[in-house]
């Protein structure tokens, strides 16, 4: 595994890192090796130059997504291609969001093949006239990456549809995977186009780029960089069924904001991360945070909004108020009732109009009384199931007109060709009620659309017949299953799979009362106008600039190749430990304390056989041979075990318990703790753990002599960690009175006499040495998880602290490169016995060297 080390994230990196320590005015062009910029494209202006206007850089926005935000019109005369900005696109609208200092570059794909021949051409206009860079896809390529694995593998499997049948050919397709891959760093080429300083933000949008991540890092790795994904996360029992799951989660988290449309679908997420990558997650001060190599990966949570401002300018023009009237003049005397939704297999179309025909059933007044309008958009993507869809709407709809149809009245009106924004528009204002019915849905914004129409403008009260103090009214009947459903408290939630729910809610729409609706619409618009689109974007970009604050102040690593690729951010000071580090202090010592974890330190946590090899027990031998070397293994692990597994070594401590039982060379007698032994407590605490022990299936309960432990790592993640959650609660509940503490450790929750941990167990070792006048100048500690961060504190204290009469070398290390107390750190078990192997040959030597000199047998009293 490559591993590379640097001062900050600013030097960090891999072969591809680009310089930013100077000022680059314009994209390089000249490069001498891959990724270093040569002199040629650094700024070479005087000071007085860059302190000018135009050295000043905006701050930079670039927003990445598949599609730019264009329209594309080619002249059928002159045959040069046009292109307008979308003001209905989001990607447009979020912008409103920015400071109006920030410059923003958008990074995306045209909608239309453009000749290859035409392609310079086309991206040099784009990028003077639009600031857009276009990505330009081959055509096959993105037939594989878009239609592909996009369409045929993501979009389904998000939104909750597995491939059931092996004939269908829904089956993954590797070569669709390699697609997504080589779309991906396309794109990732692209935006290292657009960045032009370490200060920009780049933000990527929706599940087509979710490898992105990884190719920018990889390439820029302080790169600012925020993901936001518009369509479902699905659960972990159907995600992990994607077997490319790990390569997406782990290209996600090289992210620094993740965010999400619910939080449904956030906590999907994290427990796919916890799950399959084993990441735990915590809330701190109302803000998640994933730990990820030492990393903080935020998750933000928040629906996209809709643009009110561009809503009421379409409700303004006249070709919309012509219409208005249109419409109701039509559907005078009835019930309009509108669905607008795009034509796939999750919005719940033929659901939909199950609805409706179950309640002109039921309630036959409602015949040509009521009329549902479905607008039809077009599909996004091609294939068999799109057109059953499809056909199957459309079979739906004529059966119900021709049943409950007459001449002048059919119950279904379906639009299933396009029609203009502001015709849609028109639609909203007259319809009474608004239906989206999708089976599953990122977020759907049909109903926010639907609010702020039927708030209106002045011109299209004018044309209803309102005046200014006219009530506004709406209905909303909302899915379950949508993204907009929590915010939207006043709607009928309905499960679009019961179609008898459905018309039940149809039912109830249409015997609303004036008042009802009124104030259903009232809260439903205070929501929609203040959670517009600018205010989700400003949010976003608020919470992606507090995620990237602490970019400067990390000693960082590059590891991993191709989708494994990650960043491991440290403290500044965190170092690798080896011999040869070690060596001269350790040699110039006249008195050595050392103390040795052992689970995790010299024992590997995988390994079944826990009994220490003959290899261990030969390495501490010598080490506790040495005169000048106090030895302890300060562990977890009762004294029975530890004491029958380390009787060989006759010099050897053992601080058993965390320190509750210490005892010196093994001819000592075993020290208990000042703290009085009382297992009065047990008699409460055994119970409640035997209790959440027999509802957690795979947890078990470790009785020590001074301590109870909760184990769980072999429960169900999510189940197991949310039972410890709970039983850490209620045994400092009943325990509130005891001189015990509860704490919760990796996949355990244990219960322990106060005072009895390691730290205070060390410090009380190095204490002794002092009173015996034999204070250590030298002091080295090996631990690997949370309990040993307290040795790791003490000993770091030694140094600044009165303690020790002379500050001595202190190497505080832990096993793993992980965030620690701990300045140093070994990758793994079998480094922590080389490092003990190399300083138990140095005192070997001295040894021989010493008795080369004078031969004496030292005896025992001599170690204390």
């Amino acid at each position: 595994m490559f591993s590379k080390s640097c001062a900050n994230l600013h030097d960090m990196g891999s072969d591809d890192v680009i310089d930013f320590r100077h000022v680059v005015k314009s994209l390089p062009r000249v490069m001498t090796v891959p990724g270093i910029i040569t002199d040629l494209d650094r700024d070479t202006s005087s000071d007085e130059d860059l302190n000018s206007p135009t050295s000043v850089f905006k701050e930079r926005k670039v927003i990445v997504a598949n599609f730019l935000p264009l329209i594309s019109i080619k002249d059928q005369t002159t045959g040069q291609w046009c292109f307008t900005m979308d003001e209905d696109s989001i990607l447009l609208q979020l912008v409103d969001g920015f400071s109006s200092d920030a410059e923003v570059v958008y990074v995306g794909s045209l909608k239309v093949d453009i000749d290859p021949g035409e392609q310079e051409e086309v991206a040099q206009k784009l990028l003077k006239e639009h600031g857009c860079i276009p990505t330009f896809l081959h055509p096959d390529l993105q037939k594989k990456f878009y239609h592909g694995f996009c369409k045929q593998q993501l979009w389904p499997l998000f939104h909750y549809m597995l491939p059931i049948c092996l004939d269908k050919g829904d089956l993954f397709d590797r070569s669709l995977f390699q697609a997504y891959i080589s779309a991906n760093i396309i794109f990732a080429d692209k935006v290292m186009e657009a960045i032009k300083s370490d200060d920009d933000y780049v933000w990527v949008h929706d599940y087509h780029l979710m490898l992105l991540p990884t190719f920018l890092r990889r390439r820029l790795n302080r790169v600012k960089l925020g993901f936001f994904l518009h369509s479902p996360f699905p659960s972990s029992e159907i995600y992990r069924t994607l077997p490319v799951r790990d390569e997406i989660l782990k290209s996600l988290l090289n992210a620094d904001l993740i965010g999400f449309q619910t939080f449904d679908y956030a906590r999907h997420f994290l427990s796919c991360c916890s799950r399959m990558l084993g990441l735990n997650y915590e809330s701190k001060r109302g803000y998640i945070g994933l730990e990820y190599f030492g990393r903080t990966v935020s998750i933000k949570i928040l629906p996209v909004g809709v643009h009110v401002g561009r809503l009421e300018s379409v409700l303004r023009l006249p070709a919309t108020v012509s219409k208005v009237q249109e419409i109701e003049q039509r559907f005078n005397g009835k019930m309009l009732i509108l669905g607008v939704d795009d034509m796939d297999i999750f919005k719940g179309i033929s659901l939909k109009l199950l609805g409706l025909e179950l309640l002109l059933e039921r309630n036959p007044k409602l015949r040509g009384k009521v009329v549902l309008v479905q607008i039809v958009n077009p599909a996004r993507s091609t294939g068999k199931d799109v057109k059953e869809a499809s056909e199957e709407a459309i079979s739906v709809a004529e059966r119900i007109n021709a049943h409950y149809g007459a001449a002048d009245y059919k119950p279904v009106v379906l639009i299933d060709y396009p029609i203009p924004f502001y015709e849609t528009i028109a639609f909203y204002v007259a319809a009474e009620c608004c239906i989206v019915n999708a089976v599953r849905d990122g977020m759907n914004l049909v109903p926010y659309n639907y609010i702020v129409c039927r708030q209106g403008t002045e011109e299209t009260d004018k044309c209803r017949g309102l005046d200014k103090d006219s009530a506004h009214t709406s209905t909303l009947i909302v899915s379950e299953f949508v993204g907009c459903s929590p915010s939207l408290s006043g709607a009928f939630r309905v499960n679009p799979w019961s179609v008898e729910d459905v018309a039940d809610a149809l039912c109830k729409a249409t015997d609303l009362t004036l008042s009802e609706r009124q104030m259903r619409h009232e809260k439903h618009y205070r929501y929609v106008s203040s959670h517009h689109v600018a205010y989700w974007a400003r949010s976003f970009a608020q919470d992606l600039e507090r995620a990237c604050k602490n970019h400067y102040n990390l000693r960082c690593w590059a590891i991993g190749f191709g989708l494994n690729f990650r960043i491991i951010a440290l403290s500044p000071g965190f170092r690798k430990l080896s011999v040869d580090h070690i060596a001269r202090s350790y040699k110039t010592a006249n008195r050595r304390a050392i103390f040795l974890d052992y689970d995790g330190t010299i024992m590997p946590e995988a390994s079944i056989n826990k009994i220490p090899s003959t290899e261990i027990i030969s390495i501490l031998d010598r080490l506790c041979s040495d005169p000048k070397n106090t030895v302890f293994i300060v562990s977890g692990r009762g004294r029975t075990s530890l004491s029958e597994w380390f009787s060989s070594c006759e010099r050897l401590g053992i601080a058993a318990e965390h320190g509750y039982f210490i005892r010196w060379p093994k001819a000592s007698e075993w020290e208990t703790s000042s703290v009085i032994l009382d297992s009065e407590w047990k008699k409460t605490a055994e119970p409640v753990m035997t209790l959440y022990t027999e509802t957690t299936d795979g947890s078990f309960i470790e009785a020590k002599e001074s301590a109870l432990v909760w184990h769980h790592q072999y429960a169900d993640q999510d189940f197991g960690s949310c039972q410890a959650k709970e039983l850490l609660d209620h045994l400092e509940s009943v325990l509130a009175n005891e001189p015990v503490v509860v704490k919760r450790g990796q996949h355990i929750v244990e219960v322990k006499p106060q005072g009895a941990s390691k730290g205070l167990t060390v410090e009380k070792l190095i204490g002794r040495l002092v009173n015996y006048q034999k204070p250590p100048d030298f002091l080295m500690c090996i631990g690997d998880d949370r309990s040993d961060e307290d040795m790791f504190e003490i000993i770091n204290n030694a140094v600044s602290s009165n303690l020790l009469p002379v500050a001595p070398e202190v190497f505080a290390c832990t096993v793993g490169q992980k965030p620690s107390k701990a300045k140093y750190y070994v990758d793994d078990t079998s480094e922590v016995i080389r490092l003990l192997e190399g300083i138990a040959a140095i005192s070997t030597y001295n040894d021989k060297i010493a008795g080369s000199r004078v031969t004496f047998k030292v005896p025992l009293d001599v170690v204390i």
